[in-house]
């Protein structure tokens, strides 16, 4: 077999499980959240695009 050449016959044998059970899930509702997030940011504008030209040069 050559470079990204594959057995069509391991392709054709391939089980797939599609039997979904109601009971394997999360219930979305017992997840729920009504509360509030708040952030408080101690550097300023300047400082943070400061970090971003850094983050970029070592990347």
């Amino acid at each position: 077999m050559g470079f990204g050449s594959y057995d069509e016959s391991e392709q054709e044998n391939q089980d797939y499980d599609t039997d979904f059970e109601d009971d394997d899930g999360v219930s979305t509702d017992e997840t729920d959240h009504d509360g509030d997030v708040e952030f408080e940011f101690t550097a300023s504008n300047d400082e943070l695009l400061d970090r971003l030209e850094e983050i970029k040069e070592n990347t």
